[in-house]
Formats: C-alpha cells, structure tokens, sequence
C-alpha cells in the first residue's frame, strides 16, 4: 500500500471513532440543523421529535455525553424560574427538557437546552430511568 492510502485509511478509521463511541441502549440525537431529534432505543429508530435549541447569540453544545443527572420538575437558576420539565443534564447547565413554548418547537428559540414538548420529554426521561444514567447518550451535531 501506498503511504497516501494508509494515512487516508487511517483518516477515515479515527473519524469512524466517535460514532462507535455513542452506541448504547438509549441514545437522543439531535441535529441541530435540522432542529429534530431521533431516538434510538436498543439499536432501532423509536422516535423522531422536533427540537429547539439554541437562538442567535446563544450555543448549543455539540459532541457526545453521557447523562449526568436527571430532574423530574426542575426550574431554571438561570432564566427567571423558568420551568424545565423532565430535565435530562448532560454536560453542566446544559439539559434536554420539556418546554412551555410548544409553537416554537422546529426552530431555533432556547439560552442553549435542548427542548422537546412536554409529552416527548417525559417518554425520553422515563426511557432515561428505565436504562440508566450511564448508558443514555447524547449526541448533538451540525
């Protein structure tokens, strides 16, 4: 083989890394792009949902987490109370969450969460408990 093969060979092998990094029972996919997220439950598309993350001025995090703690009727510390039903932490002040603001639901419009309506947030967040914290995934890209 050639030098050039094995070095994009091994491109291709290390950007392949991070997606088999996120295989587990539970994982919630978001596309920022798209503003949808897709469940994955036990390897097979349960659910496709529509998101909000965050508005102009404001950041979404993207990579890979694993759930970090959850709160069933958590309010916001940060945004005047504001209510975060069935919050899902995954990386510091950052959750997927039910929202109150259905109709925004599509489109950019959150500080940074992730929200969901209130019913699909609940099935993620009892999904969540039922797998355990350690093996529900993350994943927010482009």
């Amino acid at each position: 083989m050639n030098r050039f093969f094995v070095a994009a060979l091994g491109v291709v092998m290390i950007s392949l890394l991070p997606m088999a990094s996120i295989a587990a029972p539970l994982v919630a996919k978001v596309d920022v792009s798209s503003q949808t997220m897709t469940v994955i439950h036990n390897g097979k598309v349960a659910y496709r949902w529509p998101v909000s993350t965050a508005r102009k001025g404001k950041w979404t995090p993207r990579g890979a987490w694993t759930a970090k703690w959850l709160s069933r009727h958590h309010k916001s510390s940060l945004y005047n109370n504001a209510p975060m039903p069935y919050s899902i932490f995954f990386s510091g002040n950052y959750a997927i969450h039910g929202t109150n603001q259905i109709s925004r639901l599509g489109r950019p419009a959150s500080a940074g969460c992730v929200r969901l309506h209130p019913e699909h947030a609940a099935v993620l967040f009892r999904l969540t408990q039922k797998v355990g914290k350690r093996n529900m995934k993350v994943v927010i890209q482009n």
